[in-house]
Parts: structure tokens; sequence; C-alpha cells
């Protein structure tokens, strides 16, 4: 392990057997008989993320008893609704880019890019009920309903910029932390049935999508966002409220804070005027504020972890937290 943490290819060696098979799976569960969707299924494929999703699910069922089949099947569904998300959230912010590479959307235009990610959709439903894996229907239905909710709550709160950090953090809770939250706790539920285990790593994954989300605010402010295929300050030309911001605002006098907001509102694609609020923003110590949220929130999970058996799967979920919080893109 080097200085800086635990790299993303030591925590995933945990269970590198389990990774291979899924990839395997993964790849099978995606083949079609359509031409075009085939083509754009393959492009995918080809510009992978991490696939952190699919490794909490093996970390959490290998902590909560064991990983089975049904393991398999719980991470090729919960990546399969992931990336469905992705597709549908370049769509909805005119993305151009996804990991450094065109989008979906940015290659094939709007409609065929929703088309697609309604196949990803539909296609992880399927892959648990091929299974009649009910009870991961029922974590992950919850989750989809729970993103959709937090989206519109989020470009509802874009219109008025009267986001509080109350309600920042009911959005991020929504849009990325109840993924998580499912995705750990459909790996519990492919190892045992006991609600109490299942919902207790079900908190843990919500933990972890929270304290990812503020991380992500963060590269903003400390990484190269460019290099990732997020746009600098994207956030800030699409109206959306992060917590350095909400920080910023809430110290700032009645003024600064409608001089601020004009500027949000009518010049977020101006590059000189973004840059005086991103200058604001770290003069207000938005960024540590926010740094200090995430860290309470690994603090939690950290607390959580000490109950369990301190076998190689608890520590790699340490690890991934720690990953989770120094990870630069």
């Amino acid at each position: 392990m080097s200085a800086e943490g635990p790299s993303l290819r030591q925590i995933q060696a945990v269970v590198k057997d389990e990774l291979r098979f899924f990839d395997s799976y993964y790849r099978e569960v995606l083949r079609t008989r359509v031409p075009l969707l085939d083509l754009i299924l393959r492009y995918m494929l080809r510009h992978k993320g991490k696939q952190l999703r699919p490794l909490m699910v093996y970390l959490c069922a290998g902590a909560a008893g064991g990983i089975t089949r049904k393991t398999h099947t719980a991470a090729v569904m919960v990546e399969l609704l992931h990336n469905a998300t992705l597709v549908h959230d370049d769509v909805v912010d005119d993305s151009m880019q996804r990991r450094g590479f065109f989008s979906i959307n940015a290659l094939w235009k709007n409609k065929i890019a929703v088309l697609a990610g309604d196949f990803l959709l539909s296609r992880g439903l399927t892959v648990a009920l091929d299974s009649d894996h009910f009870d991961l229907l029922r974590i992950t239905a919850r989750s989809v309903k729970e993103m959709a909710e937090g989206e519109l709550l989020q470009l509802e709160k874009a219109r008025r910029l009267d986001i509080t950090e109350e309600v920042y953090f009911e959005i991020i809770r929504r849009k990325t932390a109840s993924l998580m939250a499912a995705c750990c706790a459909c790996g519990a539920a492919s190892a045992t049935d006991n609600p109490e285990t299942i919902e207790f790593f079900r908190r843990w994954g919500e933990l972890a999508g929270m304290a990812f989300q503020i991380k992500d605010d963060l590269l903003d402010y400390t990484g190269d966002s460019l290099r990732i295929g997020k746009p600098k300050i994207n956030d800030l030309k699409e109206k959306k409220m992060t917590l350095p911001l909400i920080y910023a605002l809430g110290k700032a006098e009645e003024s600064t804070r409608r001089y601020i907001i004009g500027i949000v509102k009518r010049y977020g694609k101006v590059p000189a005027r973004v840059e005086e609020v991103l200058n604001f923003i770290r003069m207000s110590g938005g960024p540590e504020y926010a740094e200090q949220k995430m860290l309470e929130f690994k603090a939690q999970a950290e607390a959580m972890l000490e109950s369990l058996n301190n076998d190689k799967y608890t520590e790699a979920l340490r690890n991934l937290f720690i990953f989770i919080l120094r990870r630069d893109h």
C-alpha cells in the first residue's frame, strides 16, 4: 500500500476472481441481435469506468456472510442500472463527454441515447427476474425512484438558487448515495436474509455515497476535471448548488450573496465571471468546510465497520472508503 493510501487495484485483488467472472457475465448480458444497439454497448464496454459499484456488492456480500451465485446477479444488475442512469444523465445535462470520451448522446443523438439507457435499465431488471431475485428488485426499485426524485428536486432548486445545506444533503442522498446504498444492500441480501444485516450495509453504502458526491464537488477545486471528461465548473454552468458554494453564500453579507447568485444565474458560462465565483468560494473557506463534512461521513462509516469481524472484506471496505476520499478524478 502506498503512502497515499490503497490503490483501487489492491482493493479489487480481494475479489479478483469474482470480478473476472463479473466481467464475463456482464458482457454476455449485454449481447443483443440489434446491430446499432450492439455497437453502442460495445463502445460503452471499451470505455467502462472504475466499476466501484459491483466491487461494493462483492465486498459487502463477503463481509455479510459470503459471496454466492446471487451476488454475481446483484453485481451485474447494479452496474446495468448505474450505466443506464449515466446515459440518461448525459442527455438531461446535454453533456458531450463521459469518462474523457464522447458520450452516447454526442455520438448517436438524444433519442437513441435515451433508448439505449432504457435498454440497460430494463436489462438490469430482467437479470434479477430471470433468477427470481425479487428482494434485489425491491432494493433497486427504491433506489431508482429516489434517484429520479433527487434529480427533479435539484432541477427545481436550480431555477431559484435557494438551496439550503439540508436540502443539498437530501438531494445527494437521493441522487448519488441511494444507488451506492442499494449496491451494499444487494450485496448483503445475496449473502443473508437477515433484515438488520441488510439495513446495516445499506446504511454504510449511503454514507459512502454521501462522501463520494462531496468529493466530486471538491474536484472542481482540487482535481483535473477536464482529464476525466467533466468540464471544469460544469455544476455552476448548470446552476447546481454544491456544498462549497452553499457554505460560502451562508457566510456572506446579503449584498455579496445577491451579487454572487446573480453571476451564477446570468453569467455561469462566462469564464471570467465563473472564476470570480470560484475565488469567492475559496476565500470563504467553502472547500475546507465541505471536506470537513466529508470526513464526518467517513468517521461514521468507520465506526460502523468496527462492529464487524476484521476479515479481508471488512478491511477492503475500509480501504475503499479511503480510496473514494483520496481519488483525484
